[in-house]
């Protein structure tokens, strides 16, 4: 046998293990160009384990941007949207920035997620790129417990630098998607380089034994995660502490899907 088709067929040592470290940093490579292997130093957990199981880190990362908008062109699965929004502010430490086009946040309706009026700062701008660069700057001051805007619209461009902004100072972004005209919607389902993408919608309220309404039932759909998994969740609203609540009538698990309920800490 030819020494030489001997030798070519033997491994050379350390050259598989060489192939696998070259390999290995090729993928962190195109994974840090992507932004998909941040490190997350922070989260904020629901406290709803299988919630906080579809989520990097067992939470919502603090330091990244989020898209929340309601599941419906209403007002009222917007307002939902917002409520949640809220919610998640609440569970923040310092004062929230709230970035609006249109003065009509219900403060009292913030008040009962748990966000109470001392804590927001609002700015009202008026469009979409000023709401933007709000957005920008409240992320670079750093000392904030969440920035929130409402926008209609939002290029993968625009996410881009409000996603590296809230990584740079390890503040929680929140885009709160609300149109005007039906049209707009459908921008919400381009990519951006927001960490997840939520989509809030209103159930029908469990029946009381006596007169009156019952607790907001939300369904809230996890429609996106970066390098997580998608899952849809049956909660009560928001408590005056911004937490989720189990609906008592799926308090057993008896009608729990996939993805889970359970009630948030605060």
């Amino acid at each position: 046998m030819d020494s030489n088709t001997e030798d070519a067929n033997v491994p050379k040592h350390g050259s598989g293990r060489r192939r696998d470290e070259v390999m290995e940093a090729l993928r962190d490579r195109i994974e840090s160009l992507e932004g998909s292997k941040r490190r997350i130093r922070k989260v904020l957990p629901f406290g709803v384990p299988r919630i906080d199981n579809k989520l990097p880190g067992g939470g919502l990362a603090v330091g990244a941007l989020h898209e929340v908008a309601g599941g419906g062109n209403g007002t009222v699965d917007g307002a939902a949207a917002a409520l949640f929004v809220a919610g998640i502010a609440a569970r923040t430490h310092g004062q929230v920035l709230w970035c609006i086009t249109r003065a009509d946040l219900f403060a009292p309706a913030l008040a009962q997620a748990g966000l109470t009026p001392d804590r927001v700062i609002y700015v009202e701008a008026g469009d979409d790129k000023a709401i933007l660069t709000c957005l920008e700057e409240g992320l670079r001051h750093g000392g904030l417990g969440a920035v929130i805007g409402e926008v209609a619209r939002m290029s993968m461009t625009a996410s881009r630098r409000l996603q590296l902004r809230a990584e740079a100072t390890g503040t929680m972004g929140i885009a709160l998607r609300r149109w005007r005209r039906p049209a707009d919607a459908v921008d919400f389902g381009q990519p951006t380089a927001a960490m997840t993408r939520w989509r809030v919608s209103v159930l029908p309220s469990v029946p009381l034994p006596v007169p009156g309404v019952g607790r907001h039932r939300w369904l809230v759909e996890l429609i996106r995660c970066r390098a997580g998994e998608s899952a849809d969740f049956e909660v009560d609203a928001c408590d005056a502490e911004g937490r989720l609540h189990l609906p008592a009538d799926l308090a057993d698990g008896s009608g729990a899907a996939e993805g889970g309920y359970g009630r948030a800490a605060g």
